[in-house]
């Protein structure tokens, strides 16, 4: 087994709105990664075992990168996630007031891509692609 370190080509970012509560952030980064998890397959590792023979699930195979941003911010990584046709998600202001998956679809749904008010998104690919989408941003405290 190789000891040298693992450098991924590719990249998992979470860009939040700066002016989020706590909670918040923590729900919609949990709510935008595990959008990704569902559709790009190649970012889920191997599942783990204990050594007592527990299994667990397997979850991603590399980091999850946060950052955080101001709203002009976000607006522009939206736009520039979309030029790339990255794979994403996103978490609107609108879905903090529904209370389950069906009104969440139907709240992004409601709003035109230009008027969408994004609190996040979570954007792979590679890592300079990925990089370029979050430019502007810097790290989560």
């Amino acid at each position: 087994m190789s000891t040298e370190p693992i450098r991924f080509d590719t990249k998992i970012a979470v860009l939040l709105r700066e002016d989020l509560e706590p909670w918040q952030r923590l729900n919609v980064t949990a709510f935008l990664v595990s959008g990704l998890g569902t559709q790009v397959p190649e970012v889920i590792g191997e599942p783990y075992e204990d050594a007592d023979g527990v299994p667990y699930l397997p979850m991603f195979r590399q980091p999850v990168m946060v950052f955080e941003a101001t709203k002009e911010t976000l607006t522009t990584a939206h736009a520039r996630v979309l030029s790339r046709a990255l794979p994403r998600s996103l978490f609107t202001s609108d879905l903090f007031a529904t209370g389950n998956d069906r009104d969440n679809r139907a709240a992004v749904r409601a709003v035109p891509t230009g008027e969408l008010d994004l609190v996040g998104i979570a954007v792979y690919g590679p890592r300079n692609a990925v990089d370029k989408v979050v430019k502007g941003a810097w790290m989560h405290p």
